[in-house]
């Protein structure tokens, strides 16, 4: 026991004494020979903001990233560390963030803007926010002691010796010390500014430097003050109403001067409220409180709001001026489906839930929140469309032509600021969690509880229809499509091979078919025709019939081909559209699947040991457990194969 009250007392102290640390403490001059050392020390806040979020790692999308050509246009899209183990499917509204910062820092025109994240609930708007806030947290800064502004030290210099010290130093000084750190510099300095103490210390939310966040208010309880800063009406009777030392400067703007000021649901409040925004962004000065000057501000204003209220506030002609200091960046609902995916899996791994997830469960939650965005299209259907986001490549049914990413982005600018949130959908999860028999749930159950929570909170009937039926059908009948493959891959000894061997052979004839040319057989080496009744049934799997058979096996051809030259690997998965024949073509040629894992059947031992093999083979190479592998399998039965 005694081992263990040391051990904590151990890392107690440890963190105490790293708090003792060697943080600089000196005068004026003393900090300025730091200055010349190192002038980044003196940068802007939009600068530190900015070095901060690149310092962990800033990289161009790699070009053998697939999502790079299929979703990115072949754009070189910057990925930050920063954001990347945090935010999925958020790389364009990330670089747009980024890109403010750095024409911020370079002292472009954005850092005299407000930064507004504007997108529905549930986007990740205060999760971006809250994320920035925390790269800026326990970095150093210096500042004047004493100051509640905690300015730049720099600021006591003249203005008349500014250009000298400049140059000397390599810095841009601008800006003037606060009433309050001028009266110290008067009564406590006798004004010999280069005595001035200065002091390092740490940006920090909880400790309210550098760091501050106004909450929205109602019109009754606004005050200027949450802003501003006050005046201590108990010193009034010892000091006039003009002496600095009545001012209690710890409203927000003095709060996260040199740092963030973050304004939540900005709009919420009312435009008087907001009038101090024009002068911090503008003018780098807000007001001070009573009769006194008004004070310099250097700091990043990071706002957000959703999309209704951004469009009141935008209609509203009086607030020009709020709204000429404002750049927006839309923060929309992920439509990647597999990003989606990821969401919802950091969010599982940092609860204390222990259930069993069965595989797909997260894939088929995902199906729906991205396909209650999508916008309906006249190019493809709702599924195909969800799928081409997920830069997945598909062909219309039937049709030879594909359906192009930027034709559909294009038919629906807005995509992906309506739909059901994120947190929607982890609520549905975490209910049949609670409600999960055995420790486990499946798709089966969470489409359930996404049925009854569409029904219980959904009001707009009219977007409630389109959820259930986008669940009950669209969602229901794709799980099922995964379902049958997946349990003919554990059915059918070596699949894979058997799936390898028929897209070996429908290449083989699709060449040369499309080249007019006889074709060798990989055996024997002789010469024959390209097997027409062949290729005619493996693409009957997906509707090519007639004329359409010319382009899809050109198309085939030559999909694959460049895929070589570019020395990528060639397989049968390779193709989306081919990938779903072949495994459509290995269903239906098996008869006795449906016999045997149909419960209602009666198994001769030879179809109980298939059975069991089968039930294995989902544990051990497709991550079910037992209770499961059983349920999926008895709804298989009941939903694929009534009728066998």
């Amino acid at each position: 026991m005694a081992k263990s009250g040391n051990k904590f007392l151990d890392l107690i102290q440890a963190q105490r004494s790293s708090k003792k640390d060697n943080k600089f403490e000196g005068t004026l001059l003393e900090y300025m020979n730091l200055v010349k050392e190192n002038p980044d020390i003196a940068k802007t806040a939009h600068k530190r903001l900015s070095d901060a979020l690149e310092s962990h790692g800033v990289s161009v999308m790699a070009d053998s990233d697939p999502r790079k050509h299929k979703l990115f246009d072949d754009e070189n899209i910057k990925i930050y560390d920063y954001f990347q183990s945090e935010f999925f499917g958020a790389e364009r509204t990330v670089a747009k963030i980024m890109r403010f910062l750095k024409s911020a820092a370079l002292k472009g025109e954005e850092s005299r803007q407000v930064l507004l994240l504007m997108g529905p609930v549930g986007a990740g708007k205060s999760a971006i926010t809250e994320h920035i806030k925390r790269s800026i947290e326990q970095l150093s800064y210096y500042h004047l002691e004493g100051d509640p502004q905690r300015g730049e030290p720099l600021q006591l210099v003249p203005r008349s010796l500014r250009p000298d010290f400049e140059d000397e130093l390599g810095v841009t000084i601008s800006g003037d010390i606060s009433p309050v750190a001028r009266h110290v510099l008067l009564e406590e300095y006798d004004g010999k500014y280069e005595n001035f103490r200065v002091k390092e210390t740490t940006f920090s939310q909880r400790g309210r430097r550098g760091i501050a966040s106004v909450p929205p208010m109602d019109a009754n309880s606004q005050d200027v003050g949450v802003l501003i800063g006050s005046e201590d009406i108990s010193k009034l009777d010892q000091y006039s109403d003009d002496d600095p030392r009545v001012l209690s400067l710890n409203g927000a703007f003095n709060i996260g001067n040199r740092g963030i000021v973050e304004l939540v649901e900005v709009f919420k409040n009312e435009i008087e409220f907001l009038h101090t925004i024009i002068t911090a962004t503008q003018e780098k000065r807000v007001p001070s409180p009573g009769k006194h000057d008004m004070i310099h501000f250097d700091g990043v204003i990071l706002a957000h709001c959703n999309e209704s209220e951004w469009n009141r506030f935008q209609s509203e002609h009086t607030n020009e001026a709020i709204l000429d200091r404002i750049v927006k960046i839309n923060v929309p609902y992920v439509l990647e489906l597999d990003q989606e995916v990821k969401i919802y899996e950091k969010i599982l791994s940092r609860s204390d839930f222990k259930a069993h997830i069965a595989p797909h469960t997260l894939k088929v939650a995902s199906m729906f929140s991205v396909m209650s965005r999508l916008k309906q299209s006249q190019k493809c259907d709702l599924m195909t469309k969800m799928k081409i986001y997920n830069g997945e490549d598909v062909i219309e049914k039937g049709r030879v032509k594909k359906v192009d990413i930027r034709d559909l982005r294009e038919e629906a600018p807005h995509e992906g600021m309506t739909g059901i949130s994120t947190r929607f959908i982890m609520k549905a999860v975490d209910n049949a969690l609670t409600d999960a028999e055995n420790d486990i749930i499946t798709p089966i159950s969470v489409m359930e509880s996404l049925t009854r929570q569409v029904k219980e909170q959904l009001i707009d009937q009219e977007f409630k229809d389109r959820c259930l039926q986008i669940i009950q059908q669209t969602v229901r009948e794709e799980y099922l499509k995964i379902l049958e493959t997946e349990i003919a891959k554990a059915f059918i000894a070596a699949y894979e091979e058997q799936a390898q061997s028929l897209f070996d052979s429908y290449l083989d004839n699709a060449e040369a078919y499309t080249t007019r040319q006889k074709m060798k057989n990989r055996v024997t080496k002789e010469e024959m025709e390209p097997d027409e009744h062949f290729m005619k049934s493996i693409e009957e799997m997906i509707g090519i019939t007639g004329s359409a058979k010319e382009g899809f096996r050109s198309d085939v051809t030559a999909y694959m081909f460049a895929k070589m030259r570019r020395g990528e690997k060639v397989n049968y998965t390779s193709y989306e559209p081919l990938k779903e024949a072949i495994e459509g073509y290995l269903i239906s040629s098996v008869k006795d699947m449906a016999r045997i894992v149909t419960k209602s059947k009666t198994r001769d031992d030879e179809q109980k040991k298939k059975y069991s093999d089968m039930v294995q083979t989902l544990i051990d190479d497709y991550g079910y457990n037992e209770h499961s592998a059983e349920e999926i399998l008895t709804y298989a039965s009941n939903n694929l194969w009534r009728d066998s």
